[in-house]
Order: structure tokens, then C-alpha cells, then sequence
């Protein structure tokens, strides 16, 4: 039997939550969804990651309004993929910022992505109709930038290619509370259709040195200690690993897509089938490491057509 496409059979509502991990500094995950992170200062208030529409921003809005009165000047974009951005016009921010990389990904591909993930995640994009048009930073940096909401210190940082070529991570030294965006998931499985495999692997190795004791991950729980953060990085970067080594040894011996998958799938499956969205990503995921072990340095753009073409030559 065909399975359903992406997450389009995804369709109940997940239930939120809004918690304090240190003073001013706050995760708002969707069991399994995209998380958000809110950052309180002095003056002010920083989002990282800003939802996929207005609509569903103002769910966020809302959480923070409970505990702050405080503008929201900043918008974080830890990477581009719609889903975390396209909300970000909700916040009234007057700066958007993020990697040099992601926005020259804006300007390649971002309606094509768009495109792209609202066929993906119909619930995630109810409203849609609420998003004013493509998200643009109006602040880029290459590797760090260094934000002082008064007294409160926020590090953003490149650390290397991942689940894309711009992703970046914010970092409260004081507080030791990492914002990774997709870099890290936590029981669910990571999207790697835009990623870049071998390399991120060695990115989550210089994640590790921060030393963080409490992280929100781009999906799954916040992490509330040391312990947690570890096993997150070191799951996230097993399945990475695996995916890449299992793909590259099926490309070696000449194995078209197909035969791939299905081999990649026998091997990750046992260990990380029960995560959130793995058969959703799966075939991306796949799909990518195999142009990776080609030689195919960038991803390719994925697209409307694009991810039926091949959702219906692995999946069906």
C-alpha cells in the first residue's frame, strides 16, 4: 500500500507547551513539531525561529505576553526551510537576522521551498493565507554576532554545514542554554533533503564543545540538563552518520535509488522507525545522501513536482 505523502495524513493538533529553562529564557515545542525559543532582556525580547504563518505566530505571541510586556525586537532564523520562517512578519521585529548562506538560500529557492512544505505539512500551514509574502533577514553575518539585549548576552554562531549550509545556533553563555535549531533533534528524525551529511556530523562535534547544559532542539522535548543535551547531539549525529555511510556503501556497489532505500530503511529503521516524521523524511533524507555520494556537493532545489516525482518512485 502507498503510504501517505510526507505529512499530509498528520493532521491532529499537537498540545503546547511554553517552559521556563532559566530566567527570561523559554522553549515552546508541539510534541514533535518545530520548536521556538524566547529569550527575555533587559529592553527587550528575542524569538529564534518564528513559526510557519502570522497565524500560528500568534499562538506564540500570546505565551509570551504572559510573562513580558517587553517589544519583540529580534527574529532569530536558525536556517531557512518555511516552516520556521514565514511567520516572522507576525512579531513586528525590526530585525530579522541570520547566516550569510541562508539568505542567498532565500534568493535561490525560497519560493520553490515554500512551495514545496505547504503541500508537505497541510496542518502546519492552516492560514496560510496570513503569510504576507518570503521571509528576508535584514542582518546576515558569516560566522558570529554577538547581541546584547541589555545586560543579557546572545551568541550567534556558524559552526559549520548541516541540515542546510546556513544553519546557526544561539548561545546564552551565562545561562548555558543552546537554541540548535535543526541541527539536533530529539526523538525525531532528522531532515536531511537540503543538508549537507558527511559534513554535519563534524558540525555537531563543534556544537559539543559549547558545553551546553540546556538546549531546545529544533523538534522534541527541551533538554533540561548536561546528560539529555549529550544523548540528543549523539542520536541526532548516529542517524546522520549511518544514513550517509549506508547510502555511500549501496552508491560504491553501483545500487540504484531505489535499492538504496529500500536497504536504508532496513538498516535505520529498527533503531529509529518509532521517532516523529521518519517516513516523511526518509525518502528526502535518502534522496540527498545519495546525490552526496555521487559528488553532487549542493542540494538540489526540491519542488512541488520534485518531491511527488520521487515520493511516488520510493514510497508508492
Amino acid at each position: 500500500m502507498a503510504k501517505a505523502f510526507a505529512s499530509q495524513a498528520d493532521l491532529e493538533d499537537k498540545k503546547a507547551t511554553f517552559a521556563e529553562l532559566a530566567p527570561g529564557v523559554y522553549a515552546f515545542t508541539t510534541e514533535g513539531d518545530p520548536n521556538t525559543g524566547v529569550v527575555v532582556g533587559d529592553d527587550s525580547v528575542l524569538v529564534m525561529d518564528a513559526r510557519a504563518t502570522p497565524a500560528l505566530a500568534q499562538e506564540l505571541i500570546g505565551h509570551i505576553r504572559k510573562v513580558t510586556d517587553k517589544p519583540i525586537r529580534h527574529v532569530v532564523l536558525s536556517h531557512y526551510h518555511a516552516v520556521r520562517v514565514l511567520g516572522a512578519s507576525a512579531y513586528g521585529a525590526d530585525t530579522i537576522l541570520a547566516s550569510d548562506m541562508t539568505r542567498d538560500l532565500v534568493a535561490e529557492r525560497g519560493q520553490q521551498d515554500f512551495e514545496s512544505e505547504v503541500q508537505r505539512f497541510p496542518r502546519l500551514f492552516r492560514s496560510v493565507e496570513s503569510v504576507p509574502g518570503l521571509t528576508w533577514p535584514n542582518l546576515t553575518f558569516s560566522e558570529r554576532l554577538t547581541l546584547y539585549l541589555g545586560r543579557r548576552e546572545v551568541q550567534l554562531m556558524f559552526l559549520g554545514k548541516g541540515h542546510t549550509k546556513g544553519d546557526i545556533v544561539a548561545w546564552l553563555p551565562k545561562d548555558k542554554v543552546c537554541f540548535s535549531g535543526d541541527l539536533v533533534e530529539y526523538g525525531a528524525t532528522p531532515y536531511a533533503g537540503d543538508s549537507y551529511p558527511r559534513e554535519w556530523v563534524h558540525t555537531l562535534d563543534r556544537l559539543r564543545q559549547l558545553g551546553a547544559e540546556k538546549m531546545v532542539p529544533g523538534r522534541g522535548e527541551a533538554l533540561a540538563n548536561q546528560a539529555e543535551v549529550e544523548n540528543a547531539i549523539e542520536q541526532t549525529q548516529a542517524f546522520v552518520r549511518l544514513l550517509s555511510e549506508t547510502v555511500g556503501e549501496g552508491v560504491a556497489r553501483k545500487d540504484d535509488l531505489k535499492r538504496v532505500f529500500e536497504r536504508t530503511r532496513s538498516v535505520l529503521e529498527p533503531r529509529f522507525g518509532h521517532w516523529v516524521i521518519f517516513e516523511h523524511c526518509l525518502p528526502f533524507d535518502v534522496s540527498r545522501a545519495f546525490d552526496e555520494a555521487l559528488g553532487i556537493v549542493d542540494p538540489r532545489i526540491w519542488t512541488a513536482d520534485r518531491d511527488r516525482e520521487m515520493w511516488a518512485a520510493l514510497q508508492g
